[in-house]
């Protein structure tokens, strides 16, 4: 019987440990939805506005983007997704392919 008590709690600490990587819904992301209603949520990871974390959709899979140079706008990409904002509006499209997930996104 002891056993199965000191099964849940660790069973339990794990749950915890894994929720606690995850970001919760509304820890000061920007939502953004497209013209192919893609929906992007990001943000800054810090002051200095050279780093975002970036998700698609309702994933929890969280992309770290850093800022790269770009001809106009910012550019932030980790080599397999990449997000151009300018102005409001902004474009997230795959790196490899060039496969545009979504463009003329904008806050919602």
């Amino acid at each position: 019987m002891k056993n199965k008590g000191i099964t849940a709690v660790a069973a339990s600490m794990l749950l915890l440990g894994a929720c606690a990587g995850q970001p919760a819904p509304d820890s000061g992301w920007t939502r953004w939805v497209c013209d192919s209603q893609a929906e992007v949520q990001w943000r800054f990871t810090d002051g200095s506005r050279e780093v975002i974390d970036l998700r698609l959709g309702g994933d929890d899979i969280v992309h770290r983007l850093k800022l790269e140079p770009a001809g106009s706008g910012a550019l932030y990409s980790d080599g397999m997704l990449a997000f151009h904002t300018k102005g409001d509006q902004g474009l997230v499209y795959r790196v490899a392919d060039d496969d545009l997930i979504g463009r003329g996104c904008q806050a919602q």
